[in-house]
């Protein structure tokens, strides 16, 4: 069957190398945003599409006969493409989507809706960590009565302020990395998406054994789709046994 992944997570690349094991002629999509990207198996796609109306001819055009959305949680419009695109082909579409971060008990957890909300709860004189990705940083580095390490897989898209500094990384991380990083930073706050994933997760356990405030940003609302929580679900929920 000739699938096709909207991918850039690790759970799309589990899938892509899964279903390519499995016989399936599978394509991989990435919007390019990452320079040196991880690479799945089967065919790889790198570029945008044009919105739902160039989602829904490539697919048409090269016979796909499924789509998975395994996109970043936050993506919203790949996603809202990705729901129109299906519906406007009649082509089953699944959601792949890892599950949420949960706050460990005692947990110095403080939960925010947007990044404006985030930025705007710091105290004067605190000592940040962003974990937002390297683009819409905007919002926090107004905040000049603090001082940020911003961590990503690319470097930000402007240079930093003074009071900012980049540091180019890439999951997965481990507790005790990420314990001595926060403390060699004197880090006061991290600023995190629940993003979910164990690849990353460690950053709120060391945050916890540290007692250092996080501040979680909450998922956005998607458009209504048939979304499952791990690579396995995915294939099932694919049908690929009926056309």
């Amino acid at each position: 069957m000739k699938i096709l992944i909207l991918g850039g997570t690790e759970e799309a690349r589990a899938l892509a190398d899964a279903l390519v094991g499995m016989g399936h002629d599978v394509t991989t999509a990435l919007a390019g945003r990452t320079s040196d990207p991880l690479v799945p198996k089967g065919e790889l796609r790198i570029g945008k599409f044009g919105g739902r109306a160039g989602l829904a001819n490539f697919m048409l055009d090269n016979g796909f006969q499924r789509l998975v959305d395994a996109t970043h949680p936050y993506a919203v419009q790949a996603a809202t493409n990705a729901v129109q695109a299906a519906e406007e082909t009649g082509i089953r579409l699944v959601r792949l989507v890892r599950p949420p971060y949960v706050e460990p008990q005692y947990a110095f957890w403080h939960h925010v809706q947007t990044s404006e909300e985030a930025a705007a709860g710091l105290p004067p004189g605190a000592r940040v960590m962003l974990t937002v990705g390297h683009s819409g940083l905007e919002t926090f580095l107004a905040r000049t009565d603090c001082s940020f390490i911003v961590r990503s897989i690319e470097a930000p898209e402007k240079p930093l302020p003074p009071h900012a500094r980049s540091l180019i990384s890439r999951p997965p991380f481990f507790v005790g990395g990420e314990t001595d990083l926060l403390t060699q930073e004197a880090i006061t706050h991290l600023i995190s998406k629940n993003s979910g994933g164990v690849q990353t997760e460690a950053k709120l356990q060391a945050a916890l054994k540290l007692r250092i405030t996080v501040v979680m940003i909450a998922r956005p609302v998607r458009p209504s789709a048939h979304e499952v929580p791990t690579v396995g679900r995915a294939i099932a929920a694919l049908k690929l046994d009926k056309a």
